[in-house]
Parts: C-alpha cells; sequence; structure tokens
C-alpha cells in the first residue's frame, strides 16, 4: 500500500498544493506582517473591537503559544493568538485576529456548520487515530472487515476537514467585513488582510483535497468504487 504507484499518482497533486499553500501562507504573511496599520492597533486590539461591535463581551483573548497556532475555543469561549498576532500592528497581524474574531461571531450568532464541525471533533479525533491502523492491517491481511472499519473512521476525519472549509471562508468574510466597519482599517488596508486571509484558506483547501484523495484511494482498493478486490 506504501509503494503502490496509484496511491503516488492520487496523493501527488493534493501535496503539491499543500506545499505551495504554505509557502504562500509564510511569504504573504512575512509580507504583511511588515506593513503597519495606520491606526495602530494590535491584533487583540483588533479582535477586542470587532467583538464589542456585535455585543459579544464573554470572550477572553488571550496570548497563545507557536507561530500562526490562532485559534478559537468555543467551550471555554476563549481567543488564543500567537504572539505575533497578540501584540502586532501589521496588517497581517490584525487581519488573522479578525478572523479568529470572526470564530467567536459565529459561535455567538449559533452558526450551523461550526456546530456540525464541533460535533464531529470527537469521532474526528477517534476516527484519524484508528482510521491507519485498521487500513493496514486490513490491506495486509486482506480483511474486507478491517478495511471497512477503517475507511469508515477515516470517512470522519474526511467529513471534518470538509465542513471545516464553510467555516473558515465565513469567518474570513465575516472578519473582511467587520475590519473597516468598525474603523480598524481603513479600506486601503482591507486589500492586504484579504490576500493574508486568501492564503490561509488555501491550507485548508490542500487538506481537504489530500484528506477526500486518499479517501478515494481506499475505496478503490477496497474494490467499493469498481477497483481491486
Amino acid at each position: 500500500m506504501f509503494i503502490d504507484p496509484l496511491y503516488i499518482i492520487m496523493i501527488i497533486p493534493a501535496l503539491l498544493l499543500s506545499v505551495y499553500a504554505q509557502f504562500k501562507v509564510k511569504s504573504v504573511y512575512g509580507k504583511f506582517s511588515k506593513v503597519p496599520s495606520a491606526r495602530g492597533l494590535s491584533g487583540a486590539q483588533a479582535a477586542r473591537m470587532i467583538l464589542e461591535a456585535q455585543g459579544i463581551r464573554d470572550v477572553k483573548i488571550e496570548m497563545g503559544k507557536g507561530f500562526l497556532s490562532d485559534h478559537y475555543d468555543p467551550r471555554g469561549k476563549v481567543l488564543r493568538l500567537s504572539g505575533d498576532v497578540y501584540g502586532g500592528y501589521s496588517l497581517a497581524s490584525v487581519g488573522v485576529a479578525a478572523h479568529e474574531a470572526g470564530h467567536a461571531i459565529q459561535h455567538a450568532q449559533g452558526y450551523i456548520p461550526l456546530k456540525l464541525r464541533s460535533a464531529i471533533v470527537p469521532v474526528a479525533t477517534v476516527g484519524s487515530k484508528l482510521a491507519w491502523p485498521l487500513l493496514i492491517i486490513g490491506f495486509i491481511f486482506m480483511s474486507k472487515s478491517l478495511i471497512s472499519a477503517g475507511i469508515i473512521f477515516f470517512s470522519a476525519a474526511v467529513l471534518f476537514q470538509l465542513v471545516t472549509l464553510p467555516v473558515e471562508f465565513d469567518a474570513s468574510i465575516r472578519a473582511l467585513r467587520a475590519l473597516p466597519a468598525t474603523g480598524v482599517l481603513v479600506d486601503s488596508e482591507v486589500q492586504g488582510a484579504r490576500k493574508v486571509l486568501s492564503a490561509a484558506a488555501m491550507t485548508y483547501v490542500a487538506a481537504a483535497a489530500a484528506a477526500v484523495l486518499q479517501l478515494l484511494y481506499f475505496l478503490l482498493r477496497a474494490g467499493f468504487l469498481g477497483g481491486d478486490e
């Protein structure tokens, strides 16, 4: 399975897209992290302004660790921003912070795809851990039941990746609307934030593409799509 030419052919496009997406994120973020916003607000300040404009005052904003590790935790209502974003005054920092604030707004407004993604998390986590061992053992011993179980578990992880796409796209749309509406950025600066968020979105597209192609490969090799038995 690991040297199957079909697997290599199917996964190469997604790997290339992933490499390009990572390169794009680093280059675009690096470029706009050097461009200060006219108003001089930090990422944390920008996020707070956007949340308060929506009447959201029960979300904490904390500084997290790592590079671009920014995320919103709906369980604790905590928006964690990486150091560069939390204290950064650049268009990149403000754009990323606004995106994460967009997730908090989704949560407050009961955005259905976000609810669905949160509900899938436990199943997807278990699925991602169990899928590969089941698939490897199943293909080695040609056990249809193990292969089927592995595909089911892997499908849960794929579903999570697919549901993530509209959640992330919507958060960016909300951010790009809120930035000029709240006065965090002037209209001429929004394009820079848009480029940063568009580059980040490519990483989610690449992850989803890789997951879908791997699932198709397993389905083909298991014979569920007319492949080998």
